[in-house]
């Protein structure tokens, strides 16, 4: 795949299928990034606001009149066969790193085929893109990916709830602040609960750190009050 050209040290947004958006999202995304919708995706950018620089995916679920229409504004347009060993949202975050971005946001609507979401919230925490600060915005939740050394930044309202998730193994070293439930250079194996529904205590925010694996670091409630 032709990376597309620009920036590298700007974030790209990556929209996915799912649920309708929530239209908050749209004041909450980084200016001038690289805009890549995958297949379905491409209702969110229209959403949002966004002319997408690429639409990529097998593009089953998007119109033929809606493909050239964007094209002809300017989107690149990548098709994908419709047997395929990988998710479009994957094939998405692949133009993302490939371009050289530093941070990717990924936007998605809550709801749709469980298997789908579960698979949009595994691919986040593939090793390839280790190097990548990569968060998301699903339905009205944020989530963030943390890794060795690269630790997650909080901001909220204290009270909100803050879920710690292990994902491909478990997660050593984890070091939180601002909780309410303090760890303190401590392990969470994967599929335990230890993590879910903890608080942020602190109006400045908290932080999350490890040493070895990666979390899931979720903000259910991210938009409530905005």
């Amino acid at each position: 795949m032709n990376a597309p050209s620009h920036r590298t040290d700007a974030a790209a947004i990556v929209l996915a299928a799912g649920g309708a958006v929530d239209a908050r999202i749209a004041d909450l995304l980084p200016a001038a990034a690289l805009v890549i919708a995958a297949d379905a995706g491409l209702a969110q950018a229209r959403a949002l606001g966004l002319r997408p620089d690429l639409l990529v995916g097998d593009l089953d679920s998007v119109e033929p009149g809606e493909i050239a229409s964007v094209a002809a504004s300017g989107t690149r347009v990548e098709r994908h066969p419709v047997e395929k060993d990988q998710i479009d949202l994957e094939i998405a975050l692949d133009a993302a790193r490939d371009a050289g971005v530093p941070a990717i946001v990924v936007v998605a609507g809550a709801g749709g085929r469980l298997d789908m979401s579960l698979a949009n919230l595994l691919v986040l925490a593939l090793s390839r893109y280790a190097d990548i600060r990569i968060e998301a915005w699903i339905g009205t939740a944020w989530l963030a990916v943390a890794r060795a050394g690269r630790s997650v930044q909080l901001c909220g309202r204290p009270g909100e709830i803050v879920s710690l998730v292990p994902v491909g193994g478990p997660a050593g070293g984890i070091t939180t602040a601002g909780l309410r439930y303090p760890l303190h250079d401590e392990a969470l194996s994967a599929g335990t609960t230890r993590g879910v529904s903890n608080e942020l205590t602190d109006a400045r925010g908290g932080s999350v750190s490890l040493t070895e694996g990666v979390l899931l670091v979720v903000r259910p409630d991210a938009l409530e009050g905005r």
